[in-house]
């Protein structure tokens, strides 16, 4: 898997870039990658918290300070994007707002999507911390985005009829179900447990499903999807199984490898879990939604691999 990664010096062509995963610093890589390529990004930078990364660590920071290192950085991947193109960026409490405020003043914030996680754990003198921000984002006015491929599938609670037959909801084998238009607040993700084939022991890695929404929604097939936070590989994987162009860059080299290997396996299993037959469902609906025919031990077998050392660089990965 190390061979099939990426180093610098990068190569200086778009074709040369598509469908690959650099392991690398990506603040140092940035000179080197070409101008208004990017359809859609990815941002899953380290939130404020003293975490480690594999071989990387991250240390908590003033709100100013946080706001400081991540506008540093992004005002530099801003000629790297397309005039119509999108981006999402990843955050939790503690960092979402320094996020939005350097946002808000080089590109058009349009919403800010919470998600909620299943896992976190109690707190006695607190709220329990069960949530997630993503702020979406766009560089123009002109910018594509497809409601109809993020309809999500729920179980309709009032089936009302009209004239006998359903109103604006189907009745099937599976039961009565309503395709309803995506809201900015997520209650259908599963984070990724130990009996998923997508299940890796990244720290924080993000569902398979909670990506697809994303390149459904801003990205057509074949575009350009860019991830320099790439993590365990989750928006390469994805971008690879619904047919979108990518490039990740991942500093840690366990993890880098560890991408490469969930792309290669997207190719012989382009299911995501949740997402069927073009179609988002609600939680606790796998045993209604067509079989798959993922064999999760064989999965979970291939993204086993023991972890080799790498430097600590500049940029921190998530």
């Amino acid at each position: 898997m190390s061979r099939q990664l990426l180093r610098a010096p990068l190569p200086a062509s778009i074709a040369a870039l598509t469908d690959r995963i650099v392991c690398g610093d990506f603040i140092e890589l940035l000179p080197q990658l070409p101008q208004a390529f990017v359809d859609l990004l990815i941002l899953d930078p380290p939130y404020n918290l003293t975490k480690r990364f594999g071989a990387e660590s991250f240390r908590e920071r003033s709100l100013a300070e946080y706001e400081e290192w991540f506008e540093g950085w992004f005002v530099r991947v801003l000629p790297l994007l397309k005039p119509t193109a999108s981006l999402y960026v990843c955050g939790d409490w503690k960092s979402s707002a320094a996020v939005h405020r350097a946002l808000d003043r080089h590109v058009i914030v349009r919403n800010r999507i919470t998600w909620e996680r299943e896992k976190g754990r109690g707190a006695k003198t607190n709220w329990k911390n069960a949530s997630e921000d993503i702020w979406f984002a766009t560089v123009s006015n002109d910018y594509h985005f497809n409601v109809e491929a993020v309809k999500l599938k729920r179980r309709v609670i009032a089936p009302y009829r009209e004239n006998g037959q359903p109103k604006d909801w189907e009745d099937g084998p599976e039961g009565q179900f309503r395709r309803t238009h995506p809201s900015n607040l997520w209650t259908d993700l599963t984070v990724p447990f130990w009996s998923m084939p997508e299940n890796t022991d990244h720290p924080t890695q993000k569902p398979e499903k909670l990506l697809a929404k994303l390149l459904l929604a801003s990205s057509r097939e074949g575009e350009f999807v860019f991830d320099p936070f790439l993590g365990s590989g989750t928006t390469a994987a994805v971008a690879a199984k619904l047919g979108r162009r990518f490039l990740g860059i991942e500093i840690d080299e366990k993890f880098a490898r560890l991408a490469v290997k969930r792309v290669e396996l997207a190719k012989d299993d382009p299911s995501i879990q949740g997402y069927t037959k073009g179609v988002f469902w609600e939680r606790n609906t796998l045993s209604l939604q067509p079989k798959e025919t993922v064999r999760v031990e064989e999965l979970q077998l291939a993204l086993a691999e023991p972890a080799t050392p790498y430097r600590t660089g500049k940029a921190k990965s998530k």
